[in-house]
């Protein structure tokens, strides 16, 4: 017994020299710069994104989108973007709901979200930085790439920030389920009465003469406005190495906080046996927030992600909201192909 634990004792003090030997070496290597230019990033920015799903209190939905992003000098961007669930069935959850069980009479709307805006470059400036730079020989076998810990070069480097104000406008629409705002709110169907002051009956009789709970649902449409700041961090480096291939940073990466306000907020009355029961008693808000981040890269053909999370002006109580998207392909544009040229 003794061996036994004097054998496995020496085995990791061994284990433990091995690792602390890999730990402790260094990797000395001498590189060229050959850009460092975070102003030089390409102007326009068009983004597919296959795949977007949303965790919303209102109504849960995934789908696709389309994303456009414009950047004027140092000066100001502009950006524009659009989501649409790909059908009831893959994510429109309220919209799926309604077409199977709705009671009332409605054409429950496919979620739609569009979003304009810019952001003033309040101020926009370069530092001196280090970018991290992971080493990688395309001769390695990708075995082997795949169980190294990966070595990395730190290189000086500029970071460029932008402190930035933005103003912009979302409008969207969506299916809502009225019984689950009821809840919410602590109403009730005798709430919603129609132009003669009749409530909304809460069962109905089916067609086999059993008693059934109401199932309402109701269109609902936004417009709002946000007001808020971002920050941005830009590198775009390339450097080649003496024993590595050649690598870039160049990455762009924002995050964003805004105050949100909706002009308009519109929930449609709930139509039943040819009359429309209002939802006027049903507490829309006006007033929202949110935070996000967003990530892509200064390349002519990559991929980015994003996502933000907050409370949406919407029904009351159901507003909390958070959204995850990833693009892919996006294409990028200098918008520009002149270069100068010298006489020799």
């Amino acid at each position: 017994m003794v061996k036994v634990r004097v054998t496995f004792t020496c085995l990791l003090l061994l284990a433990s020299a091995m690792v602390f030997g890999q730990a402790s070496e260094k990797i000395a290597v001498t590189f060229d710069e050959l850009y460092d230019e975070p102003y030089s990033i390409n102007k326009l920015f068009i983004a597919f994104q296959p795949l977007y799903g949303e965790i919303f209190a209102t109504n849960v939905n995934a789908g696709y989108g389309l994303e456009a992003q414009y950047f004027h000098k140092n000066k100001f961007n502009i950006k524009g973007q659009f989501r649409k669930s790909y059908s009831s069935k893959f994510m429109d959850f309220n919209r799926e709901i309604a077409l199977r069980n709705s009671t009332v009479s409605i054409t429950p709307e496919i979620f739609n979200y569009f979003e304009f805006g810019g952001t003033y470059h309040i101020k926009d400036f370069d530092e001196s930085s280090t970018a991290k730079i992971f080493l990688h020989r395309k001769k390695m076998a990708k075995t082997k790439w795949s169980a190294t810990v990966a070595n990395y070069a730190e290189v000086p480097s500029k970071l460029r920030k932008i402190y930035g104000a933005r103003l912009g406008t979302v409008i969207w629409d969506a299916t809502a389920d009225i019984n689950r705002t009821l809840e919410k709110q602590g109403l009730t169907y005798a709430d919603l009465v129609n132009s003669e002051g009749t409530s909304l009956p809460a069962t109905y009789v089916d067609g086999n003469g059993e008693t059934q709970d109401m199932q309402a649902f109701a269109n609902l449409y936004a417009t709002n406005v946000y007001v808020g700041g971002s920050l941005t961090w830009i590198r775009n480096i390339a450097v080649s190495f003496d024993q590595y291939d050649a690598a870039v940073d160049d990455g762009i990466f924002n995050v964003y906080f805004d105050v949100l306000f909706a002009p308009s907020v519109k929930l449609d009355p709930v139509s039943y046996n040819g009359f429309d029961y209002s939802t006027s008693a049903i507490k829309l808000n006006k007033i929202g927030v949110r935070a996000g981040f967003e990530g892509k890269y200064n390349r002519t053909l990559g991929w980015s992600y994003g996502g933000e999370v907050g409370y949406r002006p919407s029904v009351d109580g159901r507003g909390f909201f958070a959204v995850f998207k990833i693009a892919f392909p996006v294409f990028s544009s200098n918008l520009d192909n002149k270069v100068e040229a010298f006489q020799k």
